[in-house]
């Protein structure tokens, strides 16, 4: 599943194809992804101005001079390509249609964003911008680890009252929002906390030093365009490359990358999914 990084390396790759532009032309070719399209759609949509793309969590939110947003989520295997942008960022010729491409739409400047998504695990809505925030899937999201609200005051009092381990906490959207798997672990493994560590057994001062270590981590992937893990790519269909400067995801069994360090990279199922963390770095 996509994480905060691959989500906004994808919107920023789509801004300069769509912010400013309209979509002369949107088609819809089926009824529903991981649940149905809202009614009319394509009609909805064609002609619409995009006045910006912005990200919340794992979600695209693309504002309308209709007053609506599209709400986009890209799912296990879903992907926005752009072709024939007249700015020269993309691949000029429109390719060919292909059998996942669920959604397409054409710009007034020339450029086509198209929606491709074999799983068919994504999302789109649309919904009135001015309660966009109170959608199901937005209204209980907590702040974004690369703004302002995301404090050590708020992870602190997010954490510390807790008794569950602090991955598990850290993928809570209600506590923060937009982090999964991989950029948890590179996280905890970067501020030497242990995965299985219960969150009222750290303290205020190591808490509080998870902050910017998320934000490095999240911004030296986003620089990366992203881990390029099974389905992913960029807006212009380049692969990120943030996964060769993994330190601990995937890495099982190999020597932990701190100099000295004599232990291997350990993997342990919590929740269901697999955390990596070096026993030695790690407390």
């Amino acid at each position: 599943m996509p994480e905060l990084p691959e989500v906004e390396t994808v919107r920023r790759g789509l801004a300069p194809a769509m912010e400013g532009s309209t979509i002369v032309r949107a088609q819809v070719n089926r009824p529903d992804l991981r649940w149905p399209f809202p009614e009319r759609m394509a009609e909805r949509l064609t002609g619409a101005k995009v006045l910006q793309l912005r990200r919340r969590s794992k979600y695209i939110l693309g504002d309308l001079d209709t007053g609506e947003t599209l709400l986009i989520h890209l799912g296990m295997s879903g992907r926005m390509l752009v072709s024939g942008d007249p700015l020269g960022q993309f691949v000029h010729d429109h390719p060919a249609p292909e059998k996942h491409d669920h959604v397409v739409f054409d710009m007034d400047n020339g450029a086509r964003i198209t929606f491709n998504d074999p799983r068919r695990f994504g999302a789109m809505d649309l919904l009135p911008t001015a309660t966009a925030e109170l959608h199901p899937l937005l209204a209980q999201i907590g702040p974004e680890p690369l703004g302002n609200a995301f404090t050590e005051s708020h992870l602190v009092e997010a954490l510390k009252p807790r008794n569950t381990p602090v991955k598990s906490a850290l993928l809570d959207q209600k506590i923060v929002a937009g982090l999964g798997n991989i950029y948890v672990c590179e996280a905890l493994f970067r501020a030497g906390i242990s995965p299985v560590r219960r969150t009222r057994n750290i303290s205020a001062a190591r808490i509080a030093a998870l902050v910017p270590v998320i934000r490095q981590v999240l911004e030296e992937a986003i620089d990366a365009g992203g881990s390029s893990l099974k389905d992913f790519r960029q807006a212009d269909g380049e692969l990120g490359y943030f996964q060769h400067n993994f330190d601990v995801y995937g890495r099982e069994g190999q020597p932990c990358r701190t100099t000295d360090c004599p232990s291997v990279i350990h993997r342990v199922v919590q929740s269901g999914r697999s955390s990596f963390y070096c026993p030695t770095c790690q407390k």
